[in-house]
């Protein structure tokens, strides 16, 4: 049996490490005559686009391999945010899909919240919703979200920025199946709460649209650690 053992996971800045006495740099600086905007809806937008590929929802290689320029091109300095849109269905239901829409500047209301759902209510198919946000979202506008018929994520622009799972000190984290879990548990005779856990609102949770009592395996390969595997159940 292996020994499930709790290893240390912080947050920093948004980007989930694990202290493993790595520190490196997984974004370089590069030189951009662009503007700031353009580049941060880029940026942000790719990531969800990565996102969604990773949680098994059908996105295109030719939209996951768009250049700054081609979206500066296709989209403006300015871009419009109805245009920026994402919606794709689930590579293994396609009668499911999800929809990503950026909010605009201005602080999120219940005005705004309904004025979403209003739009959404018609899609078919629609099983999620990510809301894209570059502002504060008031409390009463986040109890909105749960009159919606589907679920709701959301997320600040700034965490986009950067996709989290390829960083450099990422371990190898896999998201065991039902099945996987049950044998799991069954084999060596544990309970869900056994498990070392890892809360939901970490980043790496959010970014594969993890729910509570599943259970990810996380492989460790490099140094100071060597090899090393622990599962974490979400709470």
């Amino acid at each position: 049996m292996e020994e499930v053992t709790a290893v240390e996971w912080s947050s920093e800045n948004g980007v989930p490490t694990f202290d493993d006495g790595a520190h490196s740099h997984c974004i370089a600086k590069t030189e951009d005559k662009g503007g700031v905007e353009s580049k941060r809806f880029y940026l942000a937008r790719t990531t969800a686009l990565e996102m969604l590929r990773d949680r098994g929802y059908q996105v295109s290689d030719a939209d996951l391999s768009l250049s700054l320029s081609e979206f500066r091109s296709g989209f403006g300095e300015k871009p419009d945010l109805e245009r920026l849109r994402i919606c794709v269905p689930l590579c293994s239901n396609p009668m499911k899909k999800i929809l990503v829409v950026f909010m605009g500047s201005e602080p999120v209301t219940v005005k705004s919240v309904r004025a979403i759902h209003s739009q959404v209510s018609d899609t078919a198919g629609l099983h999620g919703l990510i809301l894209v946000l570059q502002s504060k979202m008031n409390h009463f506008a986040r109890k909105a979200l749960a009159t919606f018929p589907c679920t709701v994520e959301t997320f600040p622009i700034g965490d986009l920025l950067v996709n989290i799972t390829k960083h450099t000190g990422q371990p190898k984290i896999e998201v065991l199946t039902n099945e996987e879990k049950e044998k799991l548990l069954s084999e060596h005779a544990l309970e869900d709460k056994q498990l070392p856990s890892l809360k939901e609102k970490d980043g790496f949770v959010r970014y594969h649209g993890l729910k509570k009592g599943q259970v990810v395996k996380i492989t460790y390969s490099k140094e100071p650690v060597g090899y090393f595997v622990t599962y974490r159940c979400i709470v």
